[in-house]
Formats: C-alpha cells, structure tokens, sequence
C-alpha cells in the first residue's frame, strides 16, 4: 500500500533509495540545501524540500511520514562543521518531526569501531573510534538512542560506501600515484545497491529498536583491493608506499574486519556484490582519455 517516505539527504545513497521508493509507488519527499536542485528532483517525481539541518528554523515543512531516512553527509566545502551537522542537525531534525512519523532508519558508519590489527567486530562489538569523524557518528547515534522516538529507529552502520562513481582513490589511481596504504590493514566495503537493499529491508523487516552492520562481510587487504581497481581501469600496477610514522596510527584505524551476521540472517538480504571482485566488475566506469 502507497505510503509517505521522507529522504533527509538525497545524496549518492538516498537518491537511490527516493528512486525505489518511487518505482514502489510511493510518495516521496526529498530533501536539498540548494534552489537549483528542487527542479531536478521534482521533474524525477519526487517532492523536494529546500532546508538546511543546521537551520532549525527551516525544519517546520518536514511532513508526516510513514519512513524517514537520515542520510545526511558531510559536506566539506559547506560552512558548518562535521559535529553541527551530523550531531545537532540529527537532533534538530528529530525534535522537527511530526508525532505522528513512523520508522526512522538512520546511516551510520562502522567507523565508530576502533578495533585494529584485523579484529572481527559485530554489533555487539565495544565502539572506541580513534578518529575524529568515528567519535561525532558515535555521538549522532547516542542522540538517537536517547531521543524519545528511538524505539522507532533502525541504525545501520555502513562500510566503505562504493559504486559508479564512487572508487577510493580513483583519481590516484588513474593518475598512477603511488598509495599511501600499510602493508597489513583491511577495508570493509558495501556495493551501493546492496546498501539500498539494506535501508528497504530495515524498513519492512527490522524489529526496532535495532543496530546492524551493512557490509560484504568479505573484508579485503587494502593493497589487494587498489590493484584489482587499478586493473578494473586499465591502469598500470600500483605502487605503494608504507605511512610514516606519523600517519601510521590513522592507518592502523581503519583496521578491522567487519562481521555481517546479524544483517544476513534478520533481514535476509541477498548480496548482488558478495565481495568487491562483483562490485568492480558491475561498476560503469568511464572510457580513459
């Protein structure tokens, strides 16, 4: 049956699922920082609002949806820090809604984990992160936790985000500049698609209060990865060059192996992309000049 769904943050990720949301039949609102995309979005049938997170003042159009998703990035060449943002901006977007708003599923990140040295980590996992951006998406979701709606919320914390148009170190890579990438550390990854899957599962399967980890659950040696792309884009093997020791603790901390037991087996998603090797080959990538 036809319901109301809200995108706070119609970007690589909520885009795509605005755009299932319609092809379901839904109505779909969508929000936007800028003028010149509320014209865009509406031609697509979506029904954009133009606010700004950090404006609580702008948050009163937000409507009464049956399913928020809060996918709001962090915009380096904006004004407001990570922390207004991603910590105040959740908090005023929650106070904002409508009693009557149902699910609330909001994009979190696995790097509140801080483990290293190739530790499995799950949900039940200590969260310790050790960089900046890890601590605030921590704190957004203790904002969550201790808001009066969170036993409405779902909190999926995504791992690296990739697909058409989204490659770490693409540029590097197309470049042929040599990588600054430890010998010994992993990268956990989900295919956007399957992300998507993950936020429309949530939605319909998910017994909230409720976190899930959204990974392959195939986590790769970075190393291993950035020659894989390199060959994916016809590029000549890459070089790599160990941090020094001043970067290597931020290197060290994207160092863990992220478990997706509990998504698989309570949501019962099927991976289109299993591991990065499908992930590469699905992604459209553009012919070199």
């Amino acid at each position: 049956m036809p319901d109301l769904k809200l995108v706070v943050g119609c970007g690589y990720l909520g885009h795509r699922v605005a755009r299932r949301w319609l092809e379901a039949g839904h109505t779909v609102y969508a929000t936007t920082r800028f003028d010149r995309r509320a014209a865009p979005l509406r031609s697509e049938g979506l029904r954009p609002l133009v606010l700004d997170v950090t404006r609580p003042a702008s948050l009163a159009v937000l409507p009464a949806a049956h399913t928020v998703l809060f996918a709001v990035g962090f915009d380096r060449q904006g004004e407001a820090t990570r922390w207004q943002v991603q910590v105040e901006g959740l908090q005023a977007v929650l106070d904002a809604l409508p009693r009557s708003t149902g699910r609330i599923v909001y994009i979190s990140s696995t790097a509140v984990y801080g483990q290293v040295g190739g530790a499995w980590v799950d949900e039940d996992s200590p969260c310790r992160p050790d960089r900046p951006s890890g601590r605030i998406v921590l704190a957004a979701e203790e904002v969550l936790r201790r808001h009066p709606w969170s036993d409405r919320a779902i909190i999926l914390r995504l791992a690296g985000l990739y697909g058409p148009g989204r490659l770490p170190k693409m540029a590097e890579v197309l470049a042929g500049k040599p990588l600054v990438v430890p010998g010994h550390a992993y990268v956990n990854l989900i295919y956007v698609d399957d992300a998507v899957s993950a936020v429309l599962a949530a939605e319909n399967r998910a017994t909230a209060p409720r976190t899930y980890n959204v990974a392959d659950g195939c986590p790769v040696a970075r190393r291993e990865f950035y020659r894989a792309l390199a060959a994916r884009l016809g590029r000549p093997a890459v070089e790599f060059v160990e941090p020094a020791a001043d970067q290597a603790a931020a290197a060290r901390g994207g160092d863990k192996r992220v478990s997706n037991r509990r998504m698989r087996e309570e949501l019962g998603i099927a991976l289109v992309c299993p591991t990065y090797r499908e992930g590469l080959d699905r992604v459209a990538v553009q012919p070199l000049r």
